[in-house]
Order: structure tokens, then sequence, then C-alpha cells
């Protein structure tokens, strides 16, 4: 790398998903309905876990805990693609661009740790119940949302120290909705091989790995189940299921695009497009319609909801006569 090189870009031009302008109209309906949909059912896990007691429980805890993390990775660029498509201004500062990176890999980095997390509690409840209580406490589980935080701002800021050692020079034109290092780096004034080796090692090969240890835990969960036959051990065989089909639709968009980063732009624009607007949305579309307890906590929520309404306000009666 020619250290003489400095930036001199001072902002980048999104050039989004498409040009046509029906297009536009198209994906600024489905993706405003998709967000609104992801931070309210998101929100809605999350009201109900903290108000129904029945819901204190790990799992439950590490789930509302995904749907934050759920709601910040859908809300990191997204909101700003649909204003785009609204106003026409597609361009976006270096420091915001740097900050959108920042954000991703923040939000990813924690998500892939928490994910673990589930599956390690799976594998307690289901493989080792006898030691469950005493392994899964509530200490364990602040203490594995700490790291999982911890984890994606060390990784984090590794994307972004590395981001601003490059100089850019020319080009400012990113092919994409928002800012991400498989499609910023190919700006930069220096050679990209060496640039995607680091994407490669840093963020590939991680996701892969995760992906790897995620997936044999979930078969050897699977397996046990396998060996029972009753009420029970079918309801642990649908939760593993939901829960390995999240991390198949997280981790399958991340391990293609930073594991060959030099893709076409049009593959990485559908992949992004799956892992920040549509996954988000799968952790309360399969938790809440798939999850007895979670939808019978919500009628009753709603109920309570209800009743107070009713029991609230104005009741004349109660005011004394003149």
């Amino acid at each position: 790398m020619n250290m003489d090189n400095k930036s001199i870009v001072s902002e980048f031009v999104l050039l989004g998903l498409c040009k046509s302008w029906e297009l536009q109209t198209f994906f600024f309906m489905v993706f405003s309905l998709f967000y609104v949909a992801t931070v309210v059912g998101n929100s809605f896990i999350i009201i109900t876990v903290l108000a129904d007691s029945h819901l204190h429980s790990p799992m439950y805890f590490l789930l509302s805990n995904l749907s934050i993390i759920d709601m910040s990775l859908a809300s990191f660029a997204t909101p700003k693609m649909i204003t785009d498509y609204l106003t026409g201004h597609k361009t976006i500062s270096f420091n915001g661009c740097i900050t959108q990176i920042f954000l991703l890999h923040l939000f990813t980095g924690t998500e892939i740790i928490l994910l673990m997390a589930m599956s390690f509690d799976r594998y307690v409840a289901i493989c080792k119940p006898l030691r469950y209580t005493s392994v899964i406490s509530a200490q364990m589980c602040v203490a594995l949302v700490v790291a999982s935080w911890v984890v994606g701002i060390v990784h984090s800021m590794s994307q972004v120290i590395f981001a601003l050692t490059l100089p850019f020079c020319g080009p400012n034109k990113i092919d994409s909705f928002f800012c991400d290092l498989p499609v910023v780096f190919q700006l930069a004034c220096v050679d990209t091989y060496v640039l995607g080796l680091f994407m490669i090692s840093t963020s590939g090969i991680i996701a892969l790995s995760c992906f790897i240890l995620l997936f044999n835990s979930y078969v050897i969960v699977l397996v046990t189940i396998k060996h029972h036959s009753s009420g029970g051990s079918s309801k642990a065989l649908s939760t593993c299921t939901a829960h390995f089909l999240v991390v198949f639709m997280f981790f399958g968009p991340c391990i293609f695009i930073y594991m060959w980063p030099q893709n076409s732009f049009l593959i990485e624009k559908i992949l992004s497009v799956f892992y920040t607007i549509f996954t988000p949305i799968l952790n309360p579309i399969i938790y809440t319609l798939r999850n007895e307890e979670v939808k019978t906590a919500m009628k009753k929520l709603q109920n309570k909801f209800l009743n107070s309404n009713k029991a609230s306000p104005l009741h004349y009666n109660s005011f004394p006569r003149q």
C-alpha cells in the first residue's frame, strides 16, 4: 500500500438496488412494510417476555435480546434506503459510511455469538436436562449476552480501523444500498487482492467456523431428540428446527459474501437484502407463530390491555351528583 495516497473522497453515492423508477417504488412499499413489521413484531416479543412471568426463563431472555439485535440490524441502513427512495438523495458522507460499516459488523457479530448462546441453551436443556438449572443460570445468561456484545464491538472496531486505513482517491459510487467492506474496499486505490484475503480471514472464516459449530450442536440435539417420542420431545424438535432455520438463513448469506468478496454486485445485493431486511423479521414470525407459550402470553397481555381500557377512563356514574 502506498502511504502517500490520501483519501480525498468526502462522500459516497449509493446506487441502490436498481435504476428503474417502477422497481424503486415497489421496493419502497415492500421494504417499508417489512421494516415496520420487523420493529412491531420484535417489540411485541420484548414486551411480552418482560410482562409475563411465565416467560422469565433463559431461553426467552436470550430471545428478547435477539429481538433487540434484529431491530438494530434492520435499522442501521433500511430507514435511509427508504428515505432515499422518497427524496432521491442517495449520497452518504464518508463518516456516515464508516458508521454503517461499524454498526453492521457490530450487530452481525453480536447476533452470531448470541445464536451460539441460544444453541448452547438448547443443547444443555435437551442433552443435559438434570444439569440445566445449575449450568444455565441467570448470571450465565447475562454473561453470554455481555460476551456477545463485547465480541461484536471488538470485531466491528477491527473492520472500522481497517477501513480507515484505506485511501480513496477517485471512484465514489457504491453499487449497493448501504456501506460494507466487500463493496467499499473495491473503490480503494490499492490492490484489492490483499483486501479480499483480509475479508476472508476476519469475517468469512469466522462466520463459517461458527456455523459449523452450530450445525454440529444441532445435529447432536436432533439425534438426542430422535431417541425420545414424548410430546415434550416433539416440542423440543419444533423449537430446535425453528432455531436452526434462523441460523441457516442468517449465516448463509454472510458466509457467501465474506468468503468470496469478489462476487458479482447483483448476487451481493440480493444476499444483503436477505440478511439485513428479511432475516430480522423471521424472529417474530418463527418464535410467535410456532410457539404456543408466546402466543398464550400475547393473548393474556392483549386481554389485560383491553380490560384496563374498558375499566379506566370515564365512569360517569362514579362522579358525585350535583
